[in-house]
């Protein structure tokens, strides 16, 4: 299998005495077949935890991103180990689906990028952020945005469940699709596009000082042509729902 590679894979550091970071960067650029304009793009750029806090919990963080960015059924390995084998896969796929291909040259490209990086802390929580786009031919490609939030101490992902009460889903279900036709107000397209019965906490959240966001992917709650969506709500108005 004859491999083409453009870039590089490289490392920043970056932190301070009590939070360190490092950030691992790799672009690719490989042709379906020699001299062909059929390619696939490849881009990764993922920060992760080198030290600052407990071993353990840079351990669990560095294990949970590396799952939620590379789709990882297994246990991952190291980043640069859990990238590779990221690589190689997509390279096989895109190889394999494309090995007899019947549509006129030029339509056949793949992209695929992702990128990751801690956010502003919450209540000495760390959040992150991750996006992932991809592109496998067609009308449009595809993006989704996750966040997840760490307890610092021990690694564990930060949940609804720890910080609201039993039976918060419904009254906050009203409060976000409060807050979605309050931002949509003056678009009712978008309003009569909403699929409102989506319009529930999902677990895909953003503190910050100001209250949490909700985060849906394009297709959650309304068609492609909204893209994501964000639910956002302060924090007075969770207040009684909170733990």
């Amino acid at each position: 299998m004859k491999k083409y590679l453009y870039g590089v894979a490289a490392l920043l550091l970056a932190g301070c005495t009590s939070f360190q970071t490092a950030t691992y960067e790799e672009e690719m650029a490989m042709p379906l077949k020699e001299n062909s304009v059929d390619t696939l793009f490849y881009t990764l750029s993922l920060e992760y935890v080198t030290g600052g806090l407990p071993k353990e919990a840079c351990r669990q963080i560095n294990d949970m991103l590396l799952t939620t960015a590379f789709g990882l059924e297994e246990a991952p390995g190291t980043v640069e180990e859990s990238a590779i084998r990221y690589r190689e896969n997509l390279i096989d796929e895109y190889l394999t689906e494309n090995a007899n291909p019947e549509l006129p040259a030029g339509l056949l490209t793949w992209g695929d990028e992702i990128k990751g990086s801690f956010a502003a802390d919450w209540n000495k929580n760390k959040c992150y952020a991750l996006t992932y786009s991809y592109f496998r031919g067609g009308a449009h490609g595809m993006y989704t945005i996750t966040y997840l939030v760490f307890n610092p101490k021990t690694g564990a992902l930060v949940t609804e469940a720890d910080l609201f009460k039993e039976g918060y889903q419904e009254p906050v279900s009203e409060l976000m699709r409060q807050s979605l036709r309050e931002s949509l107000s003056g678009d009712q397209d978008a309003l009569d596009s909403i699929w409102w019965d989506n319009v529930a906490p999902n677990g895909n959240f953003s503190p910050d000082e100001k209250g949490i966001g909700w985060i849906f992917q394009p297709y959650d709650i309304a068609p492609y042509a909204f893209g994501a969506l964000s639910a956002d709500v302060p924090w007075e108005l969770l207040k009684p729902y909170l733990k």
